[in-house]
């Protein structure tokens, strides 16, 4: 019993070290989101509810996006939705592996990112999958929104924001975000038509709208090569 208590508590020692390594990489992210809005004039209130209530990097980036560069909120919203809509499959997935019952199965939903569910399915059991998902989620929700309010007073304290080009900052931190898919032929057909798209409507459209037209992208998804799905 001894033995098997010292393995347990040597497991979560490992699993908790894990989940801080990867805390460290998104607090980073969660800085640049917060200094970026604040920045930009994104009303504090608003960043910290981006942060707690939709808590997804990708969107919060495009809502803030949208909405500094004079778009309606309502693209930023849409365009925020649409890009977090990849988490559906997610919760299909892990709804057995969050809880048994559906009010923590709710509460897990909210957590869900990109990260909790890659940190989960590297656990080797059943048991060491929920204890991950629970660890990473609550690990990365906190040290998430700490940082984004961090880079919220960082923002803040800058006198001339344009100075450090924080109009070019958004698109590049969204497109360092779609990097490391772009190695895929589809995922670089659906790039490439989706910029494409945008920027022929930007000049006819209201900002924030583009990036809904370059949803078109879609169209060139077509089917990954056989050698990229081996």
């Amino acid at each position: 019993m001894t033995d098997v208590r010292s393995l347990q508590r040597t497991l979560l020692a490992s699993d908790v070290r894990d989940a801080l390594a990867l805390a460290a990489a998104i607090g980073l992210v969660g800085v640049s989101f917060g200094a970026l809005a604040a920045a930009a004039g994104v009303p504090p209130v608003l960043t910290v509810a981006l942060s707690v209530l939709v808590f997804a990097g990708g969107s919060q980036f495009l809502l803030v996006a949208v909405i500094a560069g004079g778009g309606s909120p309502v693209a930023a919203v849409i365009g925020g939705l649409l890009l977090n809509a990849r988490v559906l499959p997610y919760g299909l997935a892990m709804g057995p592996v969050i809880a048994d019952r559906w009010p923590m199965r709710l509460l897990g939903a909210h957590l869900i990112i990109d990260e909790s569910v890659a940190f989960s399915r590297a656990r080797p059991t059943p048991e060491r999958a929920r204890q991950g998902f629970w660890l990473s989620s609550i690990v990365l929700f906190v040290v998430w929104n700490l940082c984004a309010a961090l880079g919220m007073v960082v923002g803040a304290a800058v006198p001339d924001p344009n100075v450090f080009g924080v109009d070019a900052a958004f698109p590049a931190a969204l497109a360092a975000l779609l990097l490391p898919s772009l190695g895929r032929s589809d995922s670089a057909r659906v790039g490439l038509v989706a910029a494409v798209a945008a920027l022929a409507a930007t000049p006819f459209l209201p900002a924030g709208m583009p990036v809904l037209v370059g949803l078109l992208g879609l169209l060139a998804a077509g089917r990954p090569d056989a050698e990229e799905t081996s």
